[in-house]
């Protein structure tokens, strides 16, 4: 395969990711009213584990190292599963409460925080570009949000404090040793977040009884979904640079947009716009910042 149908495969496998973590956060605005967003999670995490598993077994590397499971970092590890499960908490309740493409435009500040963490997790330098893009990104966030407008709830925090857990995560990831996997890396945070989902739903009320067959076919659904897209993301990841993929992240906005108008009818144009548009631009500008230096 050459490297121009490298790339291109790497962000058709990237497409793919968006619509399938839009499918599954469909799937959670749906089931919100019957069961609570902890329990969600861990259903999700749960099925999440069967791509995960698939995801570190196709690892040359980790076959290459003799399939060790153990990590030196696995603290680490484990708190970015922590950091997960609330993040997961966070943004499947905000699903059920807000516009699903209001909710997932604002998840996508997570670049931002991933900037403002980078330097002390990092100790990355951050210039005046990146900077700007921030702060961009920021205005373009609080647009979104609508704080004094009629419409304005204070659920819209919700999607921003799971943006910026995952962007911990994210950050976090870059600390771990180079011949540490990624799958495995991804697994061990998978498994923490089932233990942490299911211990943060039998705090806030337990689990709900499942109501019908379909029930069960959605939240099997769910859960393959949201792994099977993590598994995307890694495979796209390892096939090109981040940089290559990162500008098409953005097109989950208007594919958000869509499903939240064609499941829900759902149509928050004057929410979510010009502020969708700074949150990308925010973002790109550190793209062509990283393209940049990386040239």
């Amino acid at each position: 395969m050459t490297r121009h149908d490298s790339v291109g495969l790497a962000i058709l496998l990237s497409l793919v990711a968006l619509v399938l973590f839009d499918l599954m956060g469909l799937i959670i605005k749906y089931l919100s009213p019957s069961y609570g967003a902890a329990e969600l999670s861990a259903y999700r995490n749960f099925f999440g584990l069967i791509p995960s598993s698939i995801a570190l077994w196709s690892s040359p590397n980790w076959h290459r190292n003799g399939r060790r499971l153990r990590m030196r970092q696995w603290p680490l590890a484990c708190l970015r599963g922590v950091a997960v499960t609330f993040a997961q908490f966070m943004f499947y309740l905000s699903l059920g409460r807000i516009e699903f493409a209001t909710a997932t435009t604002i998840s996508y500040a997570m670049a931002l925080f991933a900037t403002a963490f980078a330097i002390p997790l990092l100790g990355e330098r951050v210039g005046l570009v990146r900077w700007s893009a921030v702060l961009i990104g920021f205005v373009g966030v609080v647009t979104v949000m609508g704080p004094g407008r009629e419409s304005f709830s204070s659920d819209a925090l919700l999607p921003l404090g799971a943006a910026s857990l995952y962007a911990f995560t994210g950050v976090t990831a870059r600390l771990m040793d180079d011949d540490v996997p990624s799958a495995l890396v991804n697994l061990y945070s998978s498994v923490i977040a089932v233990a942490g989902s299911v211990a943060l739903a039998l705090v806030v009320g337990g689990f709900s009884q499942l109501g019908t067959t379909t029930d069960l076919v959605l939240i099997v659904a769910m859960g393959g979904f949201g792994g099977t897209a993590v598994l995307c993301l890694v495979v796209s990841y390892r096939m090109t640079e981040p940089s290559s993929l990162a500008p098409f992240t953005y097109f989950g906005i208007p594919i958000a947009f869509a499903l939240g108008w064609l499941f829900f009818g759902e149509a928050p144009f004057d929410d979510l716009f010009p502020g969708a548009i700074l949150i990308a631009a925010g973002g790109l500008m550190i793209v062509w910042r990283e393209w940049r230096l990386t040239r």
